[in-house]
């Protein structure tokens, strides 16, 4: 008699690299594909995300010959229904550590059905890296270097003839999301990861350490939706870095994600809400017009406008463009992190809660930045150094493409400047600046004893 086990994808829409697909391919004689779809997340995803997701599934699909089984509903229902129908002796799936993902696991812990866990979507599993007293990392660089000795796997082999389950037609509910009018998002599935990581290594790795910082430049390897989805493992990218400099870089950022899972799997509350709570007590402005300017790319300070209107044009944002509008929006606007990050949700194809969220909090000054002093990033003076020639945006202001260097940063100085129409500036950046620091202020001064007040 045949013997059929489950595999569920979750954040791992791949074959390479997938321990636990190996696990349930070896524990029986052939196994269903499946992908349940969260209708209620996928609506709250927004139209950017789902025609990314509705790419990595179709590419997924073709990959194991039509036979991905995508199936809408409740987690515990769909592995109960399928089981029953399929004759399902063992369920296996790699484990989330964000929460919706352990919500999910508990609901199917809850209804009573059993899963083989293997693996994560991490390198190293949050909650694994720890402190010689056994308490978790809350600094970045510590714990990198505990990460680093602590070591990961090398990548897992493909599957070697994989005999998977004939669906019925019931199962081949596989999304058809388009994608919006005018925007260019990048291709999804894992053979445009492999061929991605391939490339890069190649044409860009080498000079990471350099041009990493630059939006103008294809400087970045624009891996994270892969890694987000599971298109690529970050084991498969480990394996291929050497001491270099450059290479010693581009693992810190990988770290970088690892470490903000970490934190959010011990600070799950985080995804929302701060993780610095004082910050929660200073004076914030309520979204407005100035917010509307901010998400529509014209607040009049060239670098944020050309970030801004890359997320809408690319469901992507350069990871130095994201910290510059994060800050112009808490420190310039003051208006909390909370609505960046939404935004940002609404658009980005590799959103992360994890990576989304402390991003967020780092640039904001109330997430696990250790620095002694309170950032404020400069948006003109970003520009100049990041964006010298004016190249990343010219690309995404064309308004402004008649100007150069260095006019183009500041066009209000310049005669024609907004000759085509370009906004002024929304607010004084100088001033702001000494305001947001006031603001700060006012929550020290909460927090400092009163010399008057008795004990």
């Amino acid at each position: 008699m045949t013997t059929r086990s489950l595999f569920w994808f979750r954040r791992d829409l791949r074959l390479a690299d997938n321990p636990a697909l190996l696990d349930a391919l070896s524990a029986a004689d052939e196994t269903l594909l499946l992908f349940i779809m969260d209708n209620d997340v996928a609506e709250r995803a927004g139209p950017y995300r789902r025609a990314y997701l509705s790419d990595s599934l179709a590419r997924l699909d073709e990959s194991v010959g039509g036979k991905l089984a995508v199936v809408s509903g409740s987690h515990a229902q769909v592995l109960r229904d399928l089981s029953q129908r399929y004759g399902i002796t063992s369920i296996h799936a790699a484990r989330e550590f964000a929460p919706y993902g352990v919500a999910a696991e508990r609901e199917i812990a809850a209804a009573g059905i059993a899963v083989e866990y293997t693996g994560s979507s991490y390198a190293i599993a949050p909650g694994r890296v720890r402190k010689p007293d056994d308490t978790n990392y809350r600094v970045y660089t510590p714990f990198f270097r505990a990460w680093q000795n602590h070591g990961w796997r090398g990548p897992a082999a493909a599957p070697s003839n994989p005999q998977f389950v004939e669906l019925e037609g019931s199962e081949r509910n596989l999304p058809t999301w388009p994608t919006p009018a005018g925007v260019d998002i990048q291709e999804a599935g894992e053979k445009a990861a492999l061929a991605r990581w391939s490339a890069f290594k190649v044409e860009g790795l080498s000079e990471y350490d350099e041009q990493r910082n630059i939006p103008g430049v294809a400087g970045t390897s624009r891996l994270s939706p892969h890694l987000r989805w599971g298109e690529i493992h970050p084991r498969t990218l480990l394996a291929g870095l050497n001491q270099r400099t450059a290479h010693e870089i581009f693992r810190k950022e990988i770290a970088w994600r690892e470490f903000y899972a970490d934190v959010l799997h011990h600070n799950p509350h985080t995804s929302r809400d701060y993780y610095a709570p004082a910050f929660a007590a200073m004076r914030y402005d309520q979204p407005g017009a100035k917010f509307q300017a901010w998400c529509d790319g014209m607040t009049g300070y060239p670098i944020v406008d050309a970030a801004m209107r890359q997320l809408r044009e690319e469901g992507w944002m350069h990871n130095r463009a994201r910290m510059v509008v994060a800050s112009f929006l808490v420190k310039d606007l003051h208006i909390e992190w909370q609505h960046g990050a939404e935004h940002f949700m609404k658009y980005l194809i590799d959103n992360d809660v994890a990576s989304n969220s402390h991003g967020w909090q780092w640039t904001a000054g109330c997430g696990t930045d250790a620095s002694p002093y309170y950032r404020v990033f400069n948006p003109i003076e970003q520009g100049r150094r990041f964006d010298p020639d004016g190249n990343y945006i010219k690309r995404f202001v064309p308004e402004l493409s008649h100007l150069s260097a260095p006019d183009i940063h500041t066009p209000w100085d310049v005669l024609d400047g907004h000759l085509h129409d370009y906004p002024q500036p929304i607010v004084n950046h100088a001033l702001e600046r000494l305001e947001s620091l006031a603001r700060l202020a006012e929550i020290k001064a909460s927090k400092e004893p009163n010399p008057h007040q008795p004990a």
